[in-house]
C-alpha cells in the first residue's frame, strides 16, 4: 500500500511539473501574440483557466499525501501522544468524508451531467467534462492518501 502511495506521489509530482510548464508556456504565447503581434491568442485565457484548475486540485491531493496542508494544531500539541493520534484519526476522517460526498459525489455528478449535456469550453471547443474529471479523481487520491495515514498511524 505504501509502495503504491509513493509511485502516485511520483506520477503527481511529474504532472504537476508538466502542468506548470504548460501554463507558462501558455501565458507566455498569450504576452507575446498580444504585445508583439498585436493580436491576443483567442484560446490561451481558458487554457490557463482549465490549467490553474488542474493544477489547484491536483496540487491539493498531492499535498494531502505529504501532509502539507496548513492546519490549526494547537489543540493536538498540547495533548498527549494517544490524543493526538485519535484527533489526527477524527481529523482525517472528516476530510475522507468531505471528500468522497463533495468531490467524488458531487465532482462525479458534475462530470456525468456536462457529459450528457454534451457542454463545450467556448474557445477550446474541449468538452467541460475533461475539465471536471479533476474534481472527482483528486478527491479519491486525497481519501486513498488519508485512509494510507490511518491504517499507518
Amino acid at each position: 500500500m505504501i509502495g503504491f502511495k509513493s509511485i502516485l506521489e511520483n506520477i503527481l509530482a511529474r504532472l504537476l511539473v508538466v502542468l506548470m510548464g504548460l501554463m507558462v508556456l501558455n501565458v507566455l504565447w498569450q504576452v507575446f501574440s498580444r504585445y508583439v503581434l498585436g493580436e491576443p491568442s483567442p484560446f490561451t485565457d481558458e487554457l490557463a483557466r482549465f490549467l490553474m484548475i488542474w493544477l489547484g486540485l491536483l496540487g491539493a491531493a498531492y499535498v494531502s499525501g505529504k501532509n502539507g496542508h496548513v492546519a490549526i494544531d494547537v489543540l493536538a500539541k498540547r495533548a498527549n501522544v494517544k490524543s493526538q493520534r485519535s484527533m489526527k484519526r477524527v481529523v482525517s476522517g472528516f476530510i475522507i468524508l468531505f471528500c468522497l460526498a463533495a468531490m467524488v459525489t458531487g465532482g462525479g455528478w458534475l462530470v456525468y451531467t456536462t457529459y450528457e449535456l454534451k457542454q463545450l469550453s467556448p474557445a477550446l471547443g474541449l468538452p467541460l467534462a475533461y475539465v471536471y474529471i479533476v474534481i472527482p479523481l483528486s478527491g479519491l487520491i486525497v481519501v486513498y492518501n488519508k485512509v494510507v495515514e490511518i491504517l499507518t498511524d
